[in-house]
């Protein structure tokens, strides 16, 4: 739209456009803190193998990440478990799932890895797991080893809310995708089948190993894996004599310990059965079980020496086998039962399916095998071919892309769960002011810059930036609510920095002081000086106290001349703001006006300079602080500034507005270089801040109640309308969280996104309640 139309006109109408054509981009995140949650080593169990096999992966493979795991136990002395464990998990106990949910908020994990089976967690299917997921702030990837395609009422409870709670699912075959989709509505595309990990073997001749368990000679076919009826090892036992018939060579190891929970209600009496039914078969000398649960070096020794893998298994719905996996990448003859898994990884003659509890088919399919060994060999290796594709460090890559998709996601509404959908629909209500944070930053000397968490940060002590803010906002907080006594002192100790920052010898404020109260520097930077003349343009604008407004007016007196040689555009936008409040009281000074007049024009002149069609906007780049440079010129008061600097606010409102309205200002991540991607994080309070504040001003200029509406969406973005839904604000400190991250909040309440919060708030109340009103007490 045309910059020429009439003033209010053309500004309304640009704003009314932005919902029209909502900008999000996304910038792909690096993960580097990790928490893996399932069963854990040396808990004997499938899962807790996979847990550790792919945490240790990821760790390998990406060494700058920090990869640490959370062990469910089902026995209360848990386990001996490696110092990778970092917390454990009691699996009958609600409170523990939500503590460890807490455990990793404060170990700043910034995605987990969730793996899924019904019965390893507690509660009917397993639903505890839904109490640390619904405590979680965090993006989570399911990994489902389990998909069930006909589930009871419990289980399909805990699945659908899965699916809202996680943003990502991972399984191991495509008919777990198909399942996970077609039986509980789960988007496709929030899906992953990445396959189970398998260890990297070369493809050697078996006879390499067979010394190791005393098999030179014999053809040995190996099941591996916790022992339990479902695996049907009893079938492989039946097949034996017609086996050893054709091949009396044939030796048949079972490998793997008794499942623990099999054996505590019944001992080994599955074992003995197999044993016993072996004798009357006239086989047990063909039959050697190995009953251990064996290291992942004497695995790939039995692996390596066995010539055909067999699995049994009796039940089709089973989506994963680790065993048969493991045997695959290695590069195994395999003949398996036709559940899910096998049929998908055996396809296309890597393989051989038999039916379920069928000894003569087993029979066959090994003599088959044994009398075409050309057959058997290229069987092999088209597994082996395949199995490249899952070794860990694949597996782990492709986990770590669907920690970076989870994190992405977690910032789109359209494609994750978003905090509305956790939670029900939000209301934002502007909360009362609440200054208990602002009184536990500082001290007598001023304000701390940072803080760790809600404790001021000593290492890093003060800086006139903040403590220009702080005093802006105490002379705006008693204009607005009346005299405080307590804001009068914390007030007197942000001007007297202000104060001993300005150095009278080289007409600059300094920036950054010590803990110990020593300058760091000579001269600050031109932009907090000039944030330092805002201060003092403020007080003498608006503060009742003489002696703030006296001070002040030397601190603007002599910090207003050096800025006419000032480079930073917002040093000149700050400027420029300070003097339109010091014009409030003093509308004859000429030569603040004049002052005013060059900064606006060099503003002015810059907007030429770089706006383009498509990019209406002061500079090349959107970087920090932005609608303060509009401001700037709306309240600069000449017609071609202000509709300039109202063009340019809409612009920038559209190009920071979300698919569902929400602000979404530029991130510091990378900021906005014409013509290329807009960062969508880190999203900086301060940007809200200035957003706000802009858009009062042309409100107050204006009288287009749009502009208030702005303000009040824009200050939304803190109470948790933003791209993840999360509030910033923390209504227990009166503290603000420091940035909004790809997935998560920087949990940290410094001086300057605290006092942005502030700031907006009291700014924004000219809107919400004209009148000025007594402060509720805080």
């Amino acid at each position: 739209m045309s910059l020429g139309e009439s003033l209010i006109g053309s500004a309304a109408q640009l704003v009314r456009e932005i919902f029209r054509f909502p900008h999000t981009m996304s910038l792909a995140p690096q993960t580097r803190h990790i928490a893996f949650i399932g069963n854990y080593l040396p808990r004997r169990c499938g899962i807790a193998t996979f847990t550790a096999d792919i945490c240790e992966a990821v760790a390998a493979e990406f060494p700058g990440a920090s990869c640490i795991a959370g062990a469910v136990n089902d026995r209360p002395e848990g386990y001996d478990y490696p110092s990778i464990v970092a917390f454990e998990i009691e699996q009958h106990d609600p409170g523990s799932y939500a503590r460890a949910a807490e455990f990793l908020h404060i170990n700043n994990v910034e995605v987990v890895s969730v793996q899924h089976e019904f019965g390893i967690y507690g509660g009917p299917a397993g639903s505890h797991l839904l109490v640390f997921l619904e405590a979680l702030e965090r993006p989570a990837v399911v990994t489902f080893h389990t998909v069930l395609q006909s589930p009871d009422v419990d289980q399909r409870r805990v699945v659908e809310r899965l699916s809202q709670l996680a943003e990502r699912f991972v399984v191991m075959a495509e008919r777990g995708r198909d399942l996970l989709a077609g039986v509980y509505g789960i988007d496709p595309d929030r899906i992953d089948v990445i396959p189970h990990g398998t260890i990297d073997m070369p493809f050697v001749d078996s006879n390499f190993y067979k010394d190791v368990f005393d098999a030179e000679g014999r053809t040995v076919l190996l099941t591996f894996g916790l022992l339990s009826p479902n695996k049907g090892i009893e079938t492989a036992i039946e097949a034996l004599p017609a086996i050893l018939a054709e091949h009396p060579e044939v030796l048949y190891l079972v490998v793997g310990a008794t499942h623990p929970h099999l054996l505590a209600a019944e001992g080994e009496r599955y074992r003995e059965s197999l044993a016993a039914l072996a004798d009357r078969l006239g086989v047990s000398d063909a039959v050697v079980f190995h009953d251990r649960f064996v290291s992942i070096e004497e695995l790939k020794e039995f692996i390596g020496g066995s010539d055909i893998y067999i699995t049994p298994y009796r039940g089709e719905e089973q989506i994963t086998s680790g065993t048969l996996s493991y045997a695959f990448g290695v590069g195994k003859a395999i003949i398996s039962t036709p559940y899910w898994h096998a049929q998908e990884l055996l396809r296309g003659e890597r393989g051989i399916l038999v039916p379920f509890a069928d000894a003569p088919a087993i029979a066959a399919a090994v003599g088959d095998l044994l009398a075409h060994p050309t057959r058997m060999t290229a069987m092999r290796k088209r597994a082996w071919k395949e199995g490249r594709d899952m070794v860990w460090p694949v597996v782990a890559r492709r986990y770590m892309e669907s920690f970076d998709r989870a994190r992405a996601n977690l910032s789109e509404p359209s494609s994750a769960p978003t905090r509305e959908r956790r939670t029900g629909e939000t209301r934002y209500e502007v909360p009362p002011p609440k200054l208990e944070h602002l009184r536990r930053m500082s001290d007598h000397t001023g304000i701390f810059q940072h803080a760790v968490y809600s404790v001021p940060n000593y290492h890093e002590a003060y800086c006139t930036d903040d403590n220009a803010r702080a005093f802006i906002y105490t002379v705006l907080h008693q204009e607005r609510y009346g005299p405080d006594p307590e804001l009068d002192r914390l007030a007197s100790a942000y001007l007297a920095f202000l104060w001993y920052a300005f150095d009278a010898n080289t007409q600059r404020f300094r920036n950054f002081m010590s803990h110990e109260r020593r300058w760091l520097e000579s001269k600050g930077s031109e932009d907090s000086h000039a944030r330092a003349l805002w201060a003092a343009g403020t007080a003498l604008g608006r503060s009742d106290n003489e002696g703030f407004r006296n001070l002040s007016a030397l601190l603007f007196q002599r910090g207003l001349g050096p800025v006419e040689h000032f480079s930073s555009p917002r040093a000149w936008a700050f400027a420029l703001v300070a003097i339109h409040q010091y014009l409030r009281a003093f509308s004859g000074d000429r030569a603040v006006a004049g002052m005013r007049d060059i900064l606006a024009a060099r503003l002015l002149a810059l907007h030429r300079a770089n706006a383009s069609p498509g990019w209406n906007w002061f500079e090349r780049i959107a970087t920090y602080d932005n609608a303060k440079l509009p401001h700037a010129l709306i309240v600069s008061g000449r017609p071609e500034e202000v509709e300039v600097g109202l063009g340019a606010l809409s612009w920038l409102l559209e190009h920071q507005t979300g698919d569902s309205g929400q602000f979404s200002p530029i991130g510091c991540h990378g900021f906005w270089t014409e013509g290329g991607e807009k960062a969508r994080f880190d999203q900086q309070p301060v940007e809200a801040h200035a957003t706000v504040s802009a858009c009062m001003a042309a409100w107050d200029l204006t009288g287009d109640a749009l502009w208030s509406d702005h303000a009040l969406r824009c200050f939304e973005w803190f109470l948790g309308r933003n791209d993840l839904g999360l509030p910033l604000y923390d209504e227990g400190t009166g503290g603000c969280r420091d940035a909004l991250l790809c997935d998560h909040i920087n949990q940290n309440q410094g001086a300057e996104s605290t006092l942005a919060f502030h700031l907006a708030r009291v700014e924004l109340e000219r809107r919400l309640s004209p009148a000025p009103r007594p402060a509720p007490a805080s």
